[in-house]
């Protein structure tokens, strides 16, 4: 799980590279679940919130330029 004070120190390029690897990674989590391999069920709900704080993250930061 990542911070939310980490988060808000990275520029918005490093935000969105994040949430690109976040996006990836939700989708092998799937994957893994659709074909039954899937060891850590916790993972799919923590890597969808931390996908839902960075989008937050950055729509705060384009809002403020």
């Amino acid at each position: 799980m990542t911070k939310i004070a980490d988060l808000r120190s990275q520029t918005p390029d490093q935000l969105s590279d994040e949430l690109l690897k976040l996006k990836k990674e939700q989708f092998n989590l799937r994957f893994q679940a659709a074909t039954g391999q899937m060891e850590k069920t916790h993972r799919v709900s923590e890597v969808r919130k931390d996908i839902a704080r960075i989008s937050t993250l950055l729509r705060e930061k384009r809002a403020a330029v």
